[in-house]
């Protein structure tokens, strides 16, 4: 009997198309690996090996079976063999973002349990069909970034327990579902070209979610139906406007609405050869003088201001302002509907939001988190307004505790904001402007600036103080997460004498989060990209990429969303140590100092562990720190 059981197994298992004919979750991969046209850098997958352990492949603990596969800005390209992956039973999150795929959306809804499906940053185009997300257990959907048209998937709005969707930066026409499921908490379909009024259970989400849309109208975003007509502007125009109060706080709303249809990444990209910021507003205050500080470094900025240490502080204005703008809310501001600068840093002077307002203004440029305007005052103070939207995570008063307590910072390496406005729509912070600019500007923009000019011991000094004002920032907001968050070449600036500044820090308890996933550069970070879960390891990974792109001159991919222009200073570097030829990857300018090319490869070492995959394999920032400090010229 048992043998007529055998056979009839046999002839069953030879008329099973190949097809049916299930294969091992490494096979599948393999399968994968062989449908893309790109596929160097999965070089680490290998048959003979064990497939938990290879690139961007997860697995349960204990267990071989995957669990989620990442594979973020590998230049990945070819036809995606969805097929494949229905092999990889237990697979749970998919991502592909940052690379170079193209055409159709691949049919992913055949993986009937996925829940998370990461596609941002790719060439994918076309309409996606409107039931195509019906029968799948997707719970959060990133295509944000990509090139897709014809009307948001009606679908979306059926699936059971989403949580995050994200459409932003595509093609998209037609009207805005109505995608509304209690358990949505992160919407965001701006930057398409949708039309119509939004559904009243999608306001939640807050006008910027569907910002850019020149078609979206109604009485929630103050537009009426019946003027759909393209917003624009001139920017020259819309500065010429900032002659009061209230016109200057609705033309900073206009000049974000024109400048923000641009490609943020790219925006920032194209100003390196621009002003030196990138989210800050410099803007010159008609009040008070600031008071004298030393060049020593004690002070917020360093002493590298325009009108510098120099200038003599008007004891009389002094006083008056100092009156008038240390009460928060003057009557002055309270006449105006609006309140006032609150000032947290005296030490540049006080003033008011008057004195700011009738300053004479431009624009820096548009960022993530806001739009920048620099501002010089009638007293000659050059100062940085950031007009940052989405900062409305902490109420009033939260959020009037902890900007004071950033406003108490003071050391050489650290830029201590000088004052804030509060407004519940969005927030504005004020800064010294640093006329040397941005370490961005200098390292890769075009001024007539000789890279010479930034030979092996500037540069060990610029990291030197980059790890000091971390180390402080560590100690001062040790109850924080994520202590700086926003640490990228654009923001640290540079004193006259190469001291760095940290700017942008401590925004991580005030930002939502959903905005802070877009504008906050330790969200890039590989473990932050697919879960939102950040903490101090995406610091640490900063750290790396400005390390990386001080020692080797190159402007880091990781920089732009896009993935265009760029080096990706990581996969470049582990290339050059894994070959050995890590000298030979050094910027050439430092390269010529050859009694230190030893020290330079330990550095670039040390920047090539910070930005590891795996956050655990990352250093804490007081080693990092520790080790930098120690380091010679």
């Amino acid at each position: 009997m048992s043998a007529v059981r055998f056979l009839l197994l046999l002839l069953c298992l030879s008329l099973s198309p190949p097809g049916l004919q299930s294969i091992t979750e490494a096979e599948a991969l393999m399968a994968f690996k062989n449908s893309l046209s790109n596929s160097e850098s999965l070089d680490t997958w290998k048959p003979e090996t064990d497939h938990c352990k290879w690139e961007g492949v997860f697995c349960d603990k204990g267990k071989s079976e995957i669990r989620r596969l990442h594979l973020t800005k590998m230049n990945l390209s070819g036809k995606i063999d969805v097929k494949s992956l229905i092999e990889i039973k237990h697979l749970i999150s998919l991502s592909l973002s940052n690379n170079s795929f193209e055409g159709p959306l691949p049919p992913f809804n055949l993986l009937k349990d996925l829940k998370a499906l990461y596609l941002s940053s790719n060439k994918f185009s076309g309409e996606i069909p409107g039931d195509y997300f019906m029968g799948t257990t997707l719970r959060r959907i990133w295509l944000s970034d990509n090139e897709f048209s014809g009307n948001v998937p009606e679908s979306l709005g059926k699936l059971v327990g989403l949580s995050a969707v994200h459409l932003e930066r595509n093609k998209f026409t037609g009207r805005i579902p109505e995608i509304s499921q209690p358990s949505l908490t992160e919407f965001d379909v701006s930057g398409n070209e949708l039309e119509g009024e939004i559904p009243v259970s999608m306001e939640r989400f807050g006008v910027g979610s569907f910002k850019d849309n020149s078609g979206v109208c109604g009485k929630f975003v103050g537009t009426k139906c019946a003027d759909t007509r393209k917003k624009g502007g001139n920017v020259k125009v819309t500065i010429g406007i900032m002659v009061g109060i209230v016109v200057v706080m609705a033309s900073f709303v206009v000049l974000s609405a024109v400048m923000k249809s641009k490609d943020d990444e790219n925006e920032e990209f194209n100003a390196i050869n621009k002003e030196p910021t990138e989210d800050v507003v410099e803007v010159r205050v008609q009040g008070s003088s600031r008071s004298n500080r030393s060049s020593s470094g004690g002070g917020a900025g360093g002493g590298s201001t325009a009108g510098g240490s120099s200038r003599k502080s008007t004891d009389a204005s002094h006083k008056k302002g100092g009156e008038q703008g240390s009460r928060k809310g003057s009557q002055q501001g309270k006449n105006a509907g609006m309140g006032d600068l609150t000032v947290i840093n005296n030490e540049k002077g006080v003033f008011g939001l008057a004195d700011l307002m009738k300053a004479s203004a431009e624009v820096l440029g548009n960022g993530a988190l806001g739009s920048a305007y620099k501002a010089v005052m009638s007293n000659g103070v050059s100062v940085v307004v950031k007009r940052i939207r989405d900062m409305n995570q902490l109420g009033k008063d939260e959020f009037d505790a902890e900007i004071r307590k950033i406003g108490k910072f003071r050391h050489k390496n650290i830029l201590t904001p000088l004052a804030y406005h509060y407004r519940k729509e969005e927030k504005l912070v004020v800064s010294e402007y640093v006329p040397k600019g941005s370490l961005l500007y200098i390292l890769h923009g075009d001024r007539g600036l000789s890279h010479a000019e930034l030979n092996w011991p500037t540069r060990l000094k610029i990291i030197k103080g980059i790890a000091s004002g971390m180390k402080y920032l560590y100690a001062e907001l040790s109850d924080y997460d994520l202590p700086h968050g926003n640490l990228k070449a654009s923001n640290i600036f540079l004193s006259s004498n190469y001291e760095p500044l940290l700017a942008d820090y401590g925004f991580f308890k005030m930002v939502a989060p959903t905005q802070a996933a877009h504008g906050m550069f330790a969200y890039r970070a590989p473990e932050s990209v697919h879960t939102l879960q950040v903490s101090s390891k995406g610091d640490i990974y900063c750290l790396g990429i400005v390390i990386l792109e001080l020692l080797t001159g190159k402007f880091p991919s990781q920089y732009l969303n896009a993935g265009k222009g760029g080096t990706n200073v990581i996969q470049w570097v582990r290339s050059a140590i894994e070959d050995k030829k890590e000298s030979e990857f050094l910027d050439p300018d430092i390269a010529s100092s050859t009694n230190s090319v030893k020290a330079m490869v330990e550095l670039l070492r040390l920047g090539s562990s910070c930005t590891e995959t795996d956050p655990s394999k990352r250093p804490t920032m007081e080693d990092v720190t520790n080790k930098i400090e120690e380091m010679q010229a």
